[in-house]
């Protein structure tokens, strides 16, 4: 059974920094493009960053420079470094893989407040 495991959540203060860890049980993880979505409170989920085999990255509109998405394929783990954080980033963060199918994690609280 396919699992993704976030970590890294949690409180910060605007301006502050996190990163974010997704450990993926996945055969083939190097094939895989892997990324993150992010759902507010009343709001949709959104695309934060992709980052696809190759190493080609996407980003949200709204992270402007801020985030930078990266990948271990030795770890079978992807990380999202968020910068100059600030309180409209508040949101559930969930992990997400696309091979021939696509995965979850069960998501990761990030909450930035003062």
């Amino acid at each position: 059974q396919v699992q993704l495991v976030e970590s890294g959540g949690g409180l910060v203060q605007p301006g502050g920094s996190l990163r974010l860890s997704c450990v993926a049980s996945l055969n083939f993880f190097s094939r895989h493009a892997m990324g993150w979505y992010r759902q507010a409170p009343g709001k949709q989920r959104e695309l934060v960053a992709i980052i696809f085999s190759g190493g080609s990255t996407n980003y949200g509109d709204f992270v402007k420079g801020r985030f930078t998405i990266s990948r271990d394929n030795a770890k079978n783990t992807v990380y999202l470094q968020m910068d100059s954080l600030k309180p409209e980033d508040t949101a559930v963060y969930y992990c997400y893989a696309r091979g021939l199918k696509e995965y979850w994690g069960q998501g990761t609280q990030v909450t930035v407040s003062s």
